[in-house]
């Protein structure tokens, strides 16, 4: 049952027993076994990315985020001067254990403790981080230190058309929660936005399959999975589209 009826025989919300709002995400780092999530500094880490994502040859990564690709490292360098000086969105460099490089980002925001709710937004992943286990160890992290502090409501959102974010968010574990048409205009064309999320109930499942499918028992000796992620959350989704 999701709801109770009052002396009114209206439908009302359950009640949330104790509930406190959570903290907003502190700029402090993740760690990981394959990745380390660190906020931004675009001394330490502007060359790293900006080279990274050079390997786009085509500017694939670019084409559903409102930004990008960049001209040269300097102008790189100086959005991510912008973009690093904000609280929400969050962003937070991917930093991969082995080579020590950055070679990604990421971000956390629409940050609304009052209601429990936050997103993952922002996933610039290069070419050296695109479906390696530190992509998916980044996104388990964040998704990890959003339950743990007390959120209730962990977002994905994406543009309609962007078939290879729709995978991945359930994949991830997000279930899909309808369109919003119309919903805004990127780059002076319109963006219907697709929404999923993932719910505090939900975690305890979600963390076991993201713990099953990050064991080293997992890949073989060539890094090869022998167990998928999406095997291990489709069944946990209350929704696909």
């Amino acid at each position: 049952m999701s709801h109770e009826v009052n002396a009114l025989g209206q439908a009302v919300g359950l009640p949330v027993s104790g509930w406190q709002p959570p903290p907003r995400p502190p700029r402090a780092p993740l760690e990981g076994r394959f990745c380390r999530l660190e906020p931004v500094d675009p001394a330490r880490h502007a060359a790293d990315l900006h080279a990274a994502n050079a390997l786009d040859d085509d500017g694939r990564m670019w084409t559903y985020l409102p930004y990008g690709p960049f001209a040269d490292l300097d102008a790189y360098r100086s959005w991510l001067e912008t973009v690093s000086a904000g609280n929400d969105p969050l962003f937070l460099t991917i930093v991969d254990c082995a080579s020590g490089r950055a070679v990604g980002v990421a971000s956390y925001l629409r940050i609304d403790p009052a209601s429990g709710s936050i997103e993952v937004g922002h996933l610039a992943y290069s070419p050296l981080l695109q479906r390696t286990p530190a992509a998916t160890e980044a996104m388990f992290l964040m998704m990890r230190w959003t339950f743990a502090a007390g959120y209730r409501r962990y977002e994905w959102k994406c543009n309609a058309l962007n078939a290879p974010s729709r995978s991945a968010a359930m994949r991830l574990g997000f279930s899909f929660e309808g369109v919003f048409r119309q919903a805004t205009v990127v780059r002076g064309r319109n963006r219907d936005t697709a929404w999923y999320a993932a719910i505090d109930g939900e975690w305890p499942a979600l963390e076991e399959a993201y713990r099953r499918w990050l064991a080293a028992e997992n890949f073989d000796r060539d890094g090869r999975q022998r167990l998928s992620l999406t095997d291990l959350t489709a069944p946990l989704l209350a929704r696909r589209g």
